[in-house]
C-alpha cells in the first residue's frame, strides 16, 4: 500500500524537532563568542554532531538557515511580551508599554543580541532583523497580533496588526540603534502609540 499523501509519522517530527534543537543550540554556542560571518555550516555540523549534508538536507542554504535560526531565537522573546500583556489586561496602553520594556530587557541580557549588533554589516546576521529582515518582522508583528485579539477581544484584527507591527519595528531599531534607558524608550513607545490604542480599543485617554 503506498504511503503518498501521509502525515510524517509522530516519531519522525520529533526527531525532527530534536535536531533543529540540537542543531540551534550548536549554532548559539558558536555566536556567542564569533560573529556569523566567521562561522560556517561546517563549524555548526561538527558542533551539533551531525554531517554538514544533514544540515543543508534540513535546512538548505546557509542564508536560509541563518534566518531560520533568527526567527528561532526571536521566538524567545515572545514568552516574555506576551507574559507582560496578560499581566495588564485590564490596561492595554500599559501592556504594551510593559512588554515593550520586556522585550528590550531580554534583548540587553542576551549574548548572542551583544554578538550580532557588534557586526559591521558585511554579510554577519544583523541583516536578518535590518536588510532582509521583512520575514523576522512579518512574522513576529503576527505572533502579537494574535496574542492583543486574544487578550483584548475588542480590538480588530486590523488594529492588532497595526500595533504589533509598528511595535516590533520599533523595538527592532530601539535594540539595534538605542538612545535611551529601557523604562524611558519603552514610556515615549507608549506615549506615540498610547493614543491609538485608546482609539481602537474604545478607552478614554
Amino acid at each position: 500500500m503506498s504511503h503518498m499523501g501521509r502525515s510524517p509519522s509522530p516519531y519522525r517530527e520529533a526527531t525532527r524537532e530534536l535536531l533543529r534543537e540540537t542543531v540551534f543550540r550548536a549554532a548559539r554556542g558558536k555566536l556567542e563568542v564569533r560573529p556569523w560571518s566567521e562561522i560556517t555550516m561546517a563549524d555548526i555540523a561538527v558542533e551539533a554532531g551531525v554531517s554538514r549534508q544533514t544540515l543543508y538536507n534540513e535546512f538548505g542554504s546557509r542564508n536560509e538557515f541563518g534566518l531560520t535560526y533568527a526567527l528561532h531565537e526571536a521566538g524567545k522573546f515572545l514568552d516574555g511580551v506576551e507574559e507582560a500583556i496578560r499581566a495588564k489586561s485590564d490596561d492595554p496602553r500599559a501592556a504594551v508599554e510593559v512588554a515593550f520594556e520586556r522585550f528590550l530587557l531580554i534583548a540587553s541580557g542576551d549574548p548572542v543580541i551583544a554578538t550580532l549588533l557588534s557586526d559591521d554589516g558585511t554579510g554577519g546576521m544583523l541583516q536578518f532583523v535590518t536588510t532582509r529582515g521583512t520575514p523576522m518582522i512579518s512574522w513576529l508583528a503576527e505572533r502579537i497580533g494574535v496574542i492583543i485579539v486574544e487578550t483584548w477581544p475588542g480590538y480588530s484584527a486590523d488594529d492588532a496588526n497595526l500595533i504589533s507591527e509598528n511595535l516590533v519595528r520599533l523595538a527592532i531599531s530601539h535594540v539595534t540603534a538605542p538612545t535611551g534607558s529601557r523604562d524611558e524608550t519603552a514610556a515615549r513607545v507608549g506615549r506615540l502609540i498610547g493614543p491609538f490604542i485608546d482609539e481602537s480599543f474604545g478607552t478614554d485617554s
